[in-house]
């Protein structure tokens, strides 16, 4: 089961990308089309396939490297290329869910924040 910490960086790459790369070659990927990332430094990077029902998930930790890799029987996962022209788009974790859920990134909305810590 995906249980990313909540400090995690979720990077998701906005272009189709191909479902036949390994660990090898999406670390590649990371290096040449994420800026200035890491595939080791513990963040999960997810790549999208063109017709969308298709995921892998890099993921870099203790030592080694995870890949995750969900296939949908019906319906795709949501697009973020209307969101922006970059090559990647940040998510946090509850978001990462909520994509993996099938929920909608767009019509959902968040509530203002009701507590915030004290500044130290």
């Amino acid at each position: 089961m995906l249980n990313p910490p909540a400090t995690a960086k979720i990077y998701v790459y906005n272009a189709s990308a191909d479902m036949r790369k390994g660990v090898n070659g999406l670390g590649g990927m990371v290096r040449a089309e994420f800026d200035e990332a890491d595939p080791t430094d513990g963040s999960l990077f997810v790549f999208i396939n063109r017709r969308r029902d298709r995921m892998k998930i890099l993921h870099f930790i203790d030592g080694g490297f995870w890949l995750y890799y969900r296939v949908l029987e019906r319906g795709t996962f949501e697009s973020f290329q209307h969101a922006s022209t970059a090559k990647h788009v940040t998510i946090d974790a509850t978001e990462l869910a909520m994509l993996l859920s099938g929920v909608s990134l767009a019509s959902a909305r968040r509530r203002r924040v009701r507590y915030s810590p004290p500044a130290a």
